[in-house]
């Protein structure tokens, strides 16, 4: 048992296959995501070649800009450890005939968990988390959801009747999912929104699924949600009177950085400094990296002064006897904490640029390349 990301304090099961158990499911992930990945939607982005975190926050930034102002919200309760064996395993059939190839997504599933001291536990339901072939057996499951909203989608007729749709005032509705994590665009009104949570709940309970009741609501765009690490809400722009969706690093991201950050300097174990910086610079370019395509200066700036600030208070700590003035001579040249040629990340330099939204143009790796003019 691994504890669960937040700081809910609750434990979630991680089975580390062994070696041989994760080849043959690398070999197993060959052979099926093909398969699937043609049945599979563009609303879903996680675990899937070719698509990123990025591409649902700038589907979700796209429809929110477009009148889609009330978003459920939703959280599948314990979502790896609940799904049925019988209902998977219907879909893993409805694809694939082979009874080897399904004989061995049966045992994976059924292979339990071995504890330290030896003891074993049942799988009776879920996907074998930490396994190579678990994000696609979740994405089978959770593909029953896609199909629901994308039936919804489909009976809103062409781009022209939906846009007259929305201009009459009636409910529209789009499914954003990223693995367990998603939420669905209304363009309605709230009640239209909690419809659809009733109708998700029926849709996932086949499936084993639950939402949780304490994690899913309904909020405004205007309220803002967390999704992803980012914060999306919907203000005013500064001199306008125009709203615009913005998108940036949630608090709990930064608190998250800043935990990593603190860890990393409050450490006595680097005997030198460019340890130091080596380990924290690939922590912050990371970390920038991922949210560079946001609102996300401010909190780079604040992120590089942090981390500047602790560079500096374990240099002194490191060296006590040391004038603060030699230790900018030694290891701050041009106030930057530098040692072996290797210089403190500057996380107020990294370029913010906005994601472009792709939509429905994202390749596969089975794509057949267009053909080359001669």
């Amino acid at each position: 048992m691994i504890p669960k990301g937040g700081s809910s304090g609750k434990l979630r099961r991680l089975g580390i296959p062994p070696v041989g158990d994760r080849v043959v499911q690398a070999a197993l992930k060959l052979v099926l995501e093909p398969i699937f990945e043609a049945d599979f939607l563009p609303c879903s982005y996680g675990f899937r070649p070719k698509r990123r975190a990025q591409d649902a926050i700038a589907e979700i930034h796209f429809f929110g800009s477009r009148s889609y102002q009330w978003v459920l919200e939703a959280d599948i309760q314990a979502c790896f450890d609940e799904i049925s064996h019988s209902a998977l395993m219907d879909r893993v059939r409805a694809r694939i005939g082979d009874k080897r190839v399904l004989a061995l997504v049966k045992a994976f599933l059924k292979a339990g968990i071995m504890h330290a001291d030896g003891t074993a536990d049942a799988s009776i339901t879920g996907t074998p988390q930490g396994g190579i072939l678990s994000p696609l057996l979740a994405n089978i499951a959770l593909s029953a959801l896609d199909e629901y909203f994308a039936e919804i989608w489909q009976s809103y007729g062409s781009d022209y009747q939906r846009t007259a749709r929305r201009k009459r005032g009636l409910p529209m509705c789009r499914l954003v999912r990223y693995a367990d994590d998603w939420v669905v665009m209304v363009s309605g009104t709230r009640e239209h929104a909690e419809a659809l949570r009733v109708e998700a709940a029926a849709v996932l309970a086949p499936m084993g699924l639950r939402l949780s009741e304490t994690k899913t609501q309904v909020v405004h765009i205007d309220e803002g949600f967390d999704f992803l690490g980012w914060r999306i809400q919907r203000r005013r722009k500064r001199g306008t009177a125009r709203q615009v969706v913005y998108t940036y690093p949630s608090k709990k991201a930064l608190a998250s950085i800043v935990d990593k950050v603190r860890a990393i300097t409050g450490r006595s174990k680097h005997r030198h400094l460019s340890e130091l910086l080596r380990q924290l610079n690939a922590v912050l370019r990371g970390w920038c990296a991922y949210f560079r395509h946001g609102v996300s200066a401010a909190t780079f700036g604040y992120l590089d002064e942090y981390a500047w600030r602790r560079v500096t208070r374990w240099l002194r700590k490191r060296h006590p006897r040391v004038s603060w003035a030699s230790l900018i001579r030694r290891f701050l040249p041009g106030r930057r904490p530098t040692e072996g040629g290797i210089s403190l990340f500057k996380p107020q330099e990294v370029a913010v640029v906005r994601y472009r939204y792709r939509g429905l143009h994202i390749p596969t790796p089975w794509t057949t390349p267009p053909a080359a003019v001669s």
